[in-house]
């Protein structure tokens, strides 16, 4: 189950990987195209566009073939992308690779976390969720640490193409996974379920009584499939429309406004660019290690609280940034002040709204519904994703970056107070589990008591 579920993961490195490098390359290649800013948006937005395409898709792809195939059809798609850009000789060239490489993440980040919580069982579905997330967050490391050693020669071909060595050797990984039991099961290949089971789980009775609860679920004569369920069953419209509003919050944290434009923001605070370039490492660096600690906690403390804690420590670290920006404080102090207010939202990010948003919308969908209740929300997320990236510069350029980092501060404290209102503690909870307390009609907070 382990080393299955780390192999799944392992997606979340591709994911983060593009971030990291874009955010790197894209100041050379706005030189050597002759990019306005507007188009560095684009370059940097049309991510999300095929991202957006890509999660629609994913489910129906995903639910027909399975999330093996899928997983292993994405990994394709991002070297075939990634080459795509390195080889680029005009611009349009960079926004086809770069939309192939959105719809291969679209894949991903729809299938992985969605697979990881079929695989594992409910003590290590959190952990292993939350190693996803934190590949992801290791991957941007990686990303900023290639981009910081190829931006002194201005090998920006580089950075952008080297997504396909990782992408080939989990496309190979991808070979050896199990099918997912539960989408076994929904087939009707309940012996194939059982065996797999069997395997994940290491224990017999464990294994058969997990796929009794699955036959049960299957056979309780609610209609098949997401629109159906959607349509009929007030239940699930209630865990889709929460699933939706977890990422779209996630996206308003501000978060990938300061992965994809760290460089930038920090230039404007007077980095050189060769400073700016190590000192987005640091903010990759951040980002990994409290995506490390939030694996062990996520088990520990809980969904709620973790959430709870993330949203007031991203909105706290921007409201300084706001205060910093919107004042022009001038001088080392203030360019200190503000390196540390975006270190501190990126680790709150990280140990909450980062990992735990992608966690809890796979264990709040129905299984008859799961593949359309997850496609639904990862079409948010990257809906969302593009057009926060792809409208920050003009913003900015509009508002000033003080009052845009004091609106994001803004919309994290609306985000505790969805967590509160709406969001269940899920920590240790059967799927099956918590499939009853949504049908039975208790609140969306109580679903996982």
């Amino acid at each position: 189950m382990l080393r299955a579920a780390l192999t799944t993961a392992s997606a979340g490195l591709l994911v983060g990987l593009d971030t990291g490098l874009i955010a790197e390359a894209l100041g050379f290649i706005g030189r050597d195209f002759h990019a306005t800013p507007r188009m560095q948006e684009w370059i940097v937005s049309v991510l999300m566009v095929g991202a957006l395409l890509g999660s629609l898709g994913a489910g129906v792809f995903s639910q027909r073939f399975g999330r093996r195939l899928a997983l292993g059809s994405a990994t394709l798609l991002i070297a075939v992308g990634a080459l795509l850009c390195a080889t680029a000789g005009i611009i349009g060239q960079i926004l086809l690779g770069r939309f192939l490489i959105g719809m291969a993440i679209g894949i991903c980040t729809f299938t992985a976390p969605l697979y990881i919580s079929e695989l594992t069982s409910g003590s290590m579905r959190g952990t292993m969720v939350s190693t996803f997330s934190m590949l992801q967050s290791t991957g941007i490391l990686l990303g900023y640490l290639a981009g910081g050693i190829f931006s002194g020669g201005g090998h920006w071909r580089l950075m952008v193409g080297l997504p396909v060595i990782p992408a080939a050797v989990l496309c190979a990984g991808c070979a050896l996974l199990p099918s997912s039991p539960s989408w076994l099961a929904a087939r009707g290949r309940f012996e194939e379920a059982r065996s797999v089971l069997r395997s994940l789980r290491g224990d017999v009775a464990v294994a058969d009584r997990e796929l009794d609860n699955i036959r049960h679920e299957l056979g309780a004569g609610k209609p098949v499939g997401g629109f159906a369920l959607l349509r009929s069953q007030p239940f699930f419209r209630r865990s889709v429309a929460l699933g939706i509003g977890l990422q779209v919050m996630q996206q308003l944290t501000g978060i990938n406004v300061v992965m994809y434009y760290a460089p930038k923001i920090l230039e404007g605070a007077h980095f050189g660019t060769s400073a700016a370039a190590w000192a987005t490492v640091l903010v990759g660096l951040i980002n990994a290690v409290v995506g490390i600690v939030a694996i062990f906690l996520v088990s520990r403390w809980g969904r709620r609280p973790l959430l709870a804690a993330s949203c007031i420590t991203m909105a706290a670290a921007l409201g300084c940034a706001g205060l910093i920006e919107g004042l022009h404080l001038q001088g080392m102090g203030a360019t200190l002040s503000l390196m540390a207010a975006l270190l501190v939202f990126v680790g709150g990010f990280g140990i909450g709204a980062g990992p735990l948003v992608w966690t809890l919308c796979s264990e709040i969908q129905p299984i008859e519904g799961r593949d359309f209740g997850v496609a639904c929300s990862t079409l948010a997320n990257w809906g969302m994703d593009w057009a926060v990236s792809n409208t920050f510069l003009s913003i900015v350029a509009v508002l000033g970056a003080g009052w845009t980092f004091a609106g994001f501060s803004a919309l994290n404290v609306v985000f505790l107070f969805f967590t509160l209102l709406l969001v269940p503690e899920t920590r240790n909870v059967p799927l099956e589990v918590i499939e009853q307390h949504l049908e039975a009609g208790l609140p969306l907070r109580r679903i996982g008591r």
